[in-house]
């Protein structure tokens, strides 16, 4: 039966890697294999010889030993477990997106726009580079590249040097979403997992991840492509189309980087202050939007009209639901292979046969070879289902170095290949990059970047 699980998991994941050849959204794949890998659990569960306990990180004893009706009380509570540490992600990102889309709904964006006012190749190369590594530690990685390019779009006539531009910004949001809590999906994963923590989280990665936005960018603004003036869209009669525009990006954004200060004070888990941030925004959009609302009729013309008109109502019928079934699908399929134990025996036979490098640092001598490979893999893979295997993986403590490289190596390997990362995907079909021109042009940039980073967290996770 184990065998059946594992199957179904690696043909899941097949469908989810190749979903652009298959032309199958990968959030079916995800949910179809979390559904029938429980269902395989629920109907051979007297035929499994261990179950992990993931509260307590180790096996069950006296498993073999419980009847049919104990074991299944014993699943019923390991799923609704998991179901709530999946949850826990999935709110806290259904919060931060519909912050985003409501700053959008106000075009809050548009203020960034001012900030690109040299017509120089490389200033502008620096600039977009910057601000993605910002915006995407705040607003996460995906977002910020829909935000930047869909302000260079508006800028830059040239769709080659368009596509040069993009494709360094992708390599820069995501350094900049892996040493933030709140700028990248593994990386919140971790953070909500009480894998790391916000402080030793920017302390070990804020420098490695810098180095892995700047290197590719020093070296590309050498390029030929980069060298003279650019032709630049006078967009001098645009503007914000609300007056409010600035005054929400900044709400916004900062209502989102008090999240982590709230789960500091208050020790209540990140979703709580998400929901609060997203409470206190929804209040200054509903007011600045002057709409109209009753309560005490459904469905007539004026809650209609509020519906479509609401920009809290219009942000939520905005956001990435498929993104976030799919998160629910990947975690809860790889929870499944942690409950029965799998991950537990593959983590013990990684440290047992992997060659080591630099592991009087890692408390259960865990392998630097293991964790770049990792970063490796997310670029060809998704990233999310690796982390989320690593979390049923490894035992170390709180803000061990381990989960901080874990989170550098995924959050930036990605960045390899076109389709290593969110912001590589959606980048992919906002400007129709062709996989083999990114291979071939970007993706030794984004190497250079990864190894180096690395290099420097070799030295920071010294001084901790």
């Amino acid at each position: 039966m184990e065998a059946a699980i594992i199957i179904v998991f690696v043909v899941g994941y097949l469908a989810i890697t190749l979903e652009h050849n298959i032309k199958i959204d990968k959030l079916i794949p995800a949910l179809v294999m979390m559904a029938i890998s429980w269902a395989l659990i629920s109907l051979g569960i007297d035929h499994f010889h261990e179950w992990f306990d993931s509260a307590n990180h180790g096996l069950v004893e006296g498993y073999t030993a419980m009847d049919h009706d104990s074991r299944m009380h014993l699943m019923e509570e390991t799923l609704l477990h998991h179901l709530g540490k999946t949850a826990e992600i999935l709110v806290f990102l259904l919060g931060a997106m519909t912050i985003v889309e409501i700053i959008d709904y106000f075009d809050g964006f548009a203020t960034i726009k001012s900030f690109v006012k040299t017509k120089k190749k490389t200033k502008i190369l620096w600039i977009f580079s910057i601000l993605a590594f910002i915006l995407s530690a705040i607003i996460d990685n995906l977002t910020a590249t829909i935000v930047l390019i869909s302000i260079l779009q508006k800028i830059v006539k040239d769709r080659e040097i368009r596509l040069w531009y993009a494709g360094l910004i992708i390599i820069a949001a995501n350094a900049g979403g892996a040493w933030s809590p709140i700028g990248d999906v593994t990386t919140t994963m971790l953070w909500i997992g009480n894998k790391v923590s916000t402080g030793h989280l920017i302390g070990y990665l804020l420098l490695p991840s810098f180095v892995c936005m700047a290197l590719p960018s020093f070296i590309a603004s050498f390029l030929p492509v980069f060298k003279g003036n650019l032709e630049v869209e006078d967009s001098s009669d645009e503007g914000p189309k609300s007056k409010f525009s600035s005054t929400m990006l900044f709400l916004g954004l900062g209502a989102i980087v008090s999240v982590p200060i709230f789960k500091v004070v208050t020790h209540l888990p990140p979703y709580v202050g998400m929901m609060l941030a997203l409470g206190v925004v929804a209040i200054f959009a509903e007011v600045y939007s002057n709409s109209k609302f009753s309560m005490t009729v459904v469905g007539d013309e004026e809650s209609d009209g509020h519906a479509h008109h609401s920009p809290v109502h219009h942000s939520l019928s905005k956001i990435e639901l498929p993104s976030i079934l799919f998160f629910l699908g990947i975690l809860m399929a790889v929870a499944a292979l942690e409950s029965l134990g799998i991950l537990f025996e593959f983590a013990s036979s990684l440290k047992e046969n992997t060659p080591m490098l630099g592991t009087e640092l890692h408390g259960e001598g865990v392998s630097d070879l293991v964790i770049l490979a990792l970063g490796v893999g997310s670029a060809v893979i998704d990233n999310v289902p690796l982390v989320a295997a690593s979390l049923g993986m490894f035992s170390e403590p709180i803000d061990n170095e381990l989960w901080h490289f874990i989170a550098y190596s995924a959050g930036t390997g990605g960045s390899m290949l076109i389709i290593g990362s969110a912001a590589g995907v959606v980048a992919m079909g906002m400007e129709k990059i062709d996989f083999f021109w990114y291979l071939k042009k970007i993706s030794w940039l984004a190497l250079i970047g990864f190894l180096a980073g690395a290099a420097v967290f070799f030295y920071t996770r010294t001084l901790f």
